[in-house]
């Protein structure tokens, strides 16, 4: 056993011998080491840092006339969405009410529609927070902003995305006929920046105290005028007194028109406020070629279906007084063969927004609509607006028209007048300060129409959904067998 052992032991030791003796073939060659995993803070660093965007990759040259946004040092991410934008020189309002509306200073302001004023608050509102930075709660904006319209609201809420892209700043919309859970788990849930919202559904959040307006440090009104009409102003009364005192706070006052009882509200809600006029034919004039047909309520049709075909129009906006005339203008336009949808206060809001989005798709050339979309409805490209009836209130045909000939582009608006609307030509040109281009129908305007295509008749049971009656033999009727079960309950 002892022999055993000291073999053992000189097997063993002989072997952790060799294994210590170097080998001078591996020292010559250094060793690569195993590639270790990188982790994700070592990812991160490996990344090439991305180029902060600069004021030199916006350069825009100084006119004669001519106020530019670098002008006014507003900060360098509010630059970047300007830029993104293409937005080189202010308008007519954004050059005399922004240098004001940055100071912090209230503002009563009459302006169109396609001036540029929403970017006179949105830009006023975004300078501000980014100033003071504050960490927002949820359910306690800092802006409120109300409009009379979803499509207002919408076409607000679509701006403020666009020029607080780098901001890191939020927006919610609050309007009704949509949405409502959805606004609702935001309020809840997430921290706004800003509330842009129509009176009614914005009262109905408060009611169930989602929102709470007494942190809000601005307001704006938006077209004024228009929630007067609509009869919203009781609402926005009490709206307003939920929120601070307005010595503590930025109250930004917009309208088409100032009329004796607009002037009452804009100076008790604003204090010591920069007013800022904008003259409507400064705004229509220069952009928008204007006329006027002389025609009968039998004719109307005609001359604007030969309008339509003649000059081969592709995107036209078609303006009508009641609800009713739009959806028999739409039909009878379906008949002759042209693509078109309804935008009316009868239409839910979602199918609103489809019909919108079919017309800047060019899914559908012509859109009939009422007064409701007279204002916040902003769409490239609408190279005509045709009034098939003359507005009552002269004020509207100027918001009508101002659907084209938007951002410096130039547009067309048609109007016809009737036996009964040729009354309404003088109040408008009062409004305008100019005279209208009045004329007779062409040849080419009156010319017979087509034939339509026939009114495809439907019975009663396929109006409804149902199948229609089956009109073949019926197959007589044979007794089968009787089931077992019921023979021990007839014996019951």
């Amino acid at each position: 056993m002892k022999r055993l052992f000291i073999f053992l032991k000189k097997l063993f030791t002989g072997k952790k011998n060799e294994k210590q003796a170097p080998d001078h073939s591996v020292l010559a060659k250094k060793p690569i080491p195993d590639p270790q995993p990188t982790t994700s803070s070592q990812k991160r660093q490996q990344r090439p840092p991305k180029k902060r965007w600069t004021l030199e990759k916006f350069p825009v040259e100084p006119e004669e006339g001519k106020t530019r946004f670098h002008d006014l040092d507003l900060p360098l991410s509010l630059m970047h969405g300007i830029c993104d934008l293409k937005f080189k020189y202010c308008t007519d309002i954004q050059a005399k009410l922004l240098p004001h509306t940055l100071q912090g200073k209230d503002a009563t302001a009459k302006a169109q529609t396609g001036t540029g004023k929403s970017a006179t608050f949105i830009i006023a509102i975004i300078k501000s927070f980014l100033k003071n930075s504050l960490k927002n709660q949820k359910g306690k904006p800092r802006a409120l902003i109300l409009a009379p319209t979803r499509e207002l609201v919408h076409q607000i809420e679509k701006d403020f995305n666009a020029l607080a892209k780098y901001s890191h700043l939020r927006i919610l919309a609050v309007y009704g006929g949509t949405g409502y859970n959805q606004q609702m788990t935001i309020l809840r849930e997430k921290a706004v920046d800003v509330i842009v919202a129509t009176p009614g559904r914005l009262l109905d959040f408060i009611n169930k105290k989602l929102v709470d307006l007494s942190r809000v440090e601005t307001i704006v009104l938006d077209e004024a005028d228009r929630m007067l009409d609509m009869g919203f102003i009781p609402d926005v009364r009490r709206l307003i007194y939920m929120t601070p005192h307005k010595d503590k706070r930025q109250t930004l006052f917009f309208s088409a028109t100032f009329t004796d009882e607009v002037l009452r509200l804009a100076e008790s809600w604003t204090k010591d406020a920069v007013r800022v006029e904008i003259n409507p034919e400064q705004t229509t004039a220069q952009s928008i070629r204007q006329v006027i047909y002389l025609t009968t309520e039998t004719d109307k049709f005609k001359n604007v279906y030969n309008l339509m075909v003649s000059e081969n129009l592709q995107r036209v906006l078609l303006f009508v007084n009641r609800k009713d005339t739009a959806k028999y203008l739409a039909s009878k336009l379906e008949r002759y063969g042209q693509k078109c949808g309804i935008l009316s206060g009868d239409v839910a809001q979602d199918k609103r927004f489809k019909v919108l989005n079919n017309f800047k798709n060019g899914r559908i050339n012509f859109l009939v609509a009422t007064d409701v979309a007279a204002r916040g409805l902003h769409i490239d490209d609408i190279s005509h607006v045709i009034n098939y009836d003359l507005p009552i209130e002269p004020e509207h045909y100027i918001h009508r028209i101002g659907r084209t000939g938007r951002a410096g582009a130039t547009g067309t608006s048609i109007s016809f007048a009737d036996e009964m609307s040729s009354f309404e030509i003088p109040k408008i040109e009062e409004v305008l300060g100019h005279k209208i281009e009045c004329e007779y129908p062409s040849e080419e305007l009156d010319r017979p129409l087509p034939k339509p295509k026939p009114i495809q008749k439907r019975s009663p049971n396929q109006s409804s959904g149902k199948k229609p009656p089956y009109k073949g033999k019926k197959k007589p009727y044979k007794a089968g067998p009787r089931h077992p079960r019921n023979k021990t309950n007839s014996k019951n």
